[in-house]
Order: C-alpha cells, then structure tokens, then sequence
C-alpha cells in the first residue's frame, strides 16, 4: 500500500523544513567545535522559530545570538536567558535593551563608537543596569566594526569601564569567507577572524581593561577553524538550514540544505522551454547569491516532492508570483505535468524563510506534517 506524501495536499507556496537533515546539520557542527574547547551561541536570525530555536540550543536557556530585538523579544519570552543582540546598537532601541534586561533576559549587545558608547553609559547610570557590551571588530573589511589595532578600541573600553556599563568583550564576523571557496580558503578565513578578534582582546587587556568574552564566527568559518586558541565562543546561524551559496563554496552540500519552497506546476511554455510554477520572488525571495558563483543556482534549484534533485533543472526567472523552471544548455526538461508538486532550494535560506510566517515540518520521526510558527519584524 502506497503511504500518500504529507505534502500532497499542503497549499502551495510552503516552506518546507526537514528535521532530520537539520538535526543532522547542528549535530556536525557541535562535533567539529567540541574539541576546540570554545561555546556555540547559534545565530538565531534563519530560524526566527521558538520549536526550530528549542532544537539548535543545546540548553534551552541559551546561549544564543539575534539580529533584531524583535527575536530578542520572542526568544527571551520563550525562555532563553543568554542572548547576544549582534547589530550595532542604536541609542533609541536601548530602552527596549533595558526592558529585556529588567525582565531577566542576560541581553549583551555591540558597538563600535564612542557616541554609542556614551549613549549606553548614560542609559546604565540612569538606570543602575550595568548593560554588557562587545567591542565590534572587523577582521576582514566586510562591513562594520574597528580594526584590531585601532586605538579606538582601548579609548571606547575605557568610556564603558568606568562609566557604568560592564565592558564584557569582543566580537568579529568574517563576512568575506563567503567569497571564499574549498576548505583550504576557509579554514584560511577562520585564522584570519580568530586572530583579528584575538589580537583586539590583547590590546584591551594590555591597557588595564576586562575582556572576559572573545566572540567571533561566520557559518563558513565555524566548520573550517583549525585552532581557536583565545576564542572563548563561535557564532553561526545558517548552519542550521544551508542553502545553495553554502554548497557553492563548499561548506555543504544541496543534500544538506534543510529548507525548501514546496510548489505546484501551474503551466507550459514547451516552445520557451518552461514549466511554469506558482512559487515566484515573493516565495523564492530576489536573492540571487550563487550568481557570482562557479554555478549559477537562478533563483533555486529544483527537486521532485521527496527532495530528489532534478540534475541541471533550476528557477530561471521569477516573477512576483510566477517561477520559471528551465533546463541548463544541454540538459533535457523532464515532464512535469499540470499539478505536480516540486521543492526548491534556496540561494540564501534566511531570505527566503523570511518570505513566510511558519515552518511545514517533514518530522524526523516520519510522523505527521507538523507545523512550527516563525515570526518576523524588528
């Protein structure tokens, strides 16, 4: 007797979440940290789920790390206690800090400038809560945060330490090494980001100053890092799901990737060389991330129902609610009648989770479809 899928009735666009493949995916980065001696504090940010949250923390409590206090919120609401907030903070969000920290949350957050600074000092004399800080570091020219050298660093210790807030550190993210590619320029990365954040916790410690937390961590770089001497923890957050820039640069591969886009064929354009479906940006999201890679992923690629890739069949074009699914020069487009159902694998799974507000779970016990909420907003 065929067992009909648990997909076969769900309306389609779907996210789609596989529990095993993400059991399995945080099951191989705790092995790989394990013997580094450092903590995970997963990023949270993909998963914006209490269920998937409740799953990737090794305890319940934390510690984890956000990007928006809206999760913050969620999050310490749901019970986790230990939350790094890691945007640069904005002076006028610090009293959504403070509320959080007032109801029991351990809410540490991060910056990069004196006027920060002075803003979270006034806030902690004002309120008599020592607000614990990191000191950003960049370590790579990627976006944000001081060089390991700059003087800056010690001059911003120094407003925190003695004007109230708890100086608690320093954070880095390797943001190029998703420009790198293979193991080698990985592994690379994850030197150059342990030593930047390393080399800034030197100068604070050699001018007097606490710095007790040395944070650092990028998915790329978590699974790559030989030596993580003088990091005290990593961050990572897609690692929970992959997605198709992962396996582009060889962090994963597309059997690994643990969130899908569950869609319908809606129609044919056989004299184009289309099937046409109803998962279109506004499901995919217009992430476009594996263009400037090696293989060019469109806008997804395509499996059967099961999570069978179709070899060399992607999402070419994507309208707002129309997907164009296209054969690669030289591949041949298989039949997919009217009604078929198909998954897509996401460029960027953080972008495209975002396009939905819950999870359809494929239960790694293989019992029924469950459904988790994710949230979404600042």
């Amino acid at each position: 007797m065929t067992v009909p899928s648990p997909l076969a009735t769900l309306p389609t666009p779907a996210l789609v979440l596989d529990e095993a493949i993400l059991a399995r995916n945080v099951s191989r980065l705790r092995t790989h940290l394990a013997p580094l001696a450092v903590t995970l504090r997963p990023h949270l940010k993909s998963a914006k789920s209490i269920e998937v949250a409740r799953r990737v923390l090794s305890d319940g409590n934390g510690p984890a790390t956000v990007s928006t206090l809206r999760e913050a919120e969620m999050f310490a609401g749901a019970g986790v206690r230990d939350i790094l907030y890691a945007v640069g903070i904005a002076p006028d969000k610090l009293a959504r800090v403070l509320a959080l920290r007032a109801a029991g949350c351990d809410l540490s957050i991060i910056l990069d400038t004196t006027v920060q600074a002075e803003a979270v000092v006034a806030a902690a004399r004002r309120t008599g809560d020592a607000i614990p800080v990191l000191i950003e570091i960049d370590c790579d020219g990627h976006r944000s945060g001081l060089h390991p050298d700059d003087p800056a660093i010690v001059a911003i210790g120094r407003i925190l330490d003695a004007g109230g807030a708890m100086l608690r550190g320093v954070i880095t993210h390797a943001g190029e090494s998703y420009n790198a590619v293979g193991a080698a320029a990985l592994a690379d990365f994850a030197e150059i980001e342990r030593a930047a954040a390393v080399r800034a916790a030197q100068q604070l410690r050699a001018a007097g100053l606490p710095c007790p937390v040395v944070s650092v961590g990028s998915t790329p770089t978590a699974h790559f890092a030989r030596d993580l001497t003088g990091v005290t923890e990593v961050r990572a957050g897609v690692f929970m799901f992959f997605d198709l820039v992962m396996a582009g640069i060889g962090v994963c591969t597309a059997q690994d990737i643990a969130v899908s886009v569950l869609t319908t064929v809606i129609g044919h354009q056989a004299e184009r060389g289309w099937i046409i479906v109803d998962a279109g940006w506004m499901a995919l999201s217009r992430d476009r991330g594996t263009q400037s890679q090696a293989v060019d992923q469109g806008y997804g690629m395509v499996c059967d129902r099961d999570g069978q890739i179709l070899p060399d069949i992607i999402v070419a074009q994507a309208n707002q609610e129309h997907g164009v699914i296209a054969a690669r020069p030289g591949a041949t487009l298989p039949a997919l009648p009217i009604g078929t159902r198909l998954r897509i694998l996401p460029n960027h799974a953080c972008a495209t989770a975002a396009q939905f507000d819950e999870y359809a779970v494929l239960p790694g016990d293989g019992g029924a479809l469950a459904r988790w909420p994710r949230f979404r907003g600042w």
